[in-house]
């Protein structure tokens, strides 16, 4: 039997379909570290960035079974935004916190083995000698309340 697809851009879809419907404001919470993700790494927080993806907040918005594409203003200026759908950890309303986080999925794990063709580096474990420099001062500067 054939493997099936992933199945969070498909929930994703909905989601933001039921959010829009229901005049909510759907955002996305972003896993900015995946590798492909196009997001202002000034606004990432913890590895994390949310992003409005309102119709009214973004423009060409295109969700499609591999990324979330878009463009939009942060601090007014205007940047295109690619989202992997491996990045993409949750969707929820602002208003209300209604949405869903998603499940991690086999097509979306980092293959994390080792490199095989990397190689050990020995290092010579020799203590440092002592110099005769005297030891550093601490600060004059003294915090004032």
């Amino acid at each position: 039997m054939k493997p099936l697809t992933p199945n969070r851009p498909y929930l994703l879809r909905a989601y933001y379909d039921w959010l829009m419907d229901n005049q909510l404001t759907p955002h996305v919470v972003v896993d900015a570290f995946i590798e492909g993700t196009q997001v202002p790494q000034q606004y990432v927080k913890d590895g994390q960035i949310v992003l409005n993806i309102a119709a009214g907040a973004v423009g060409n918005l295109q969700i499609s079974n591999e990324c979330v594409e878009f463009n939009a203003r942060f601090g007014g200026v205007p940047q295109q935004v690619m989202l992997p759908m491996a990045s993409i950890v949750a969707i929820y309303a602002r208003e209300n916190g209604a949405g869903t986080v998603f499940d991690i999925e086999d097509a979306y794990l980092v293959d994390d083995e080792v490199d095989s063709s990397l190689s050990v580096v020995e290092t010579n474990d020799k203590a440092p000698e002592p110099t005769d420099e005297p030891p550093k001062r601490r600060s004059h500067l003294t915090v004032v309340k």
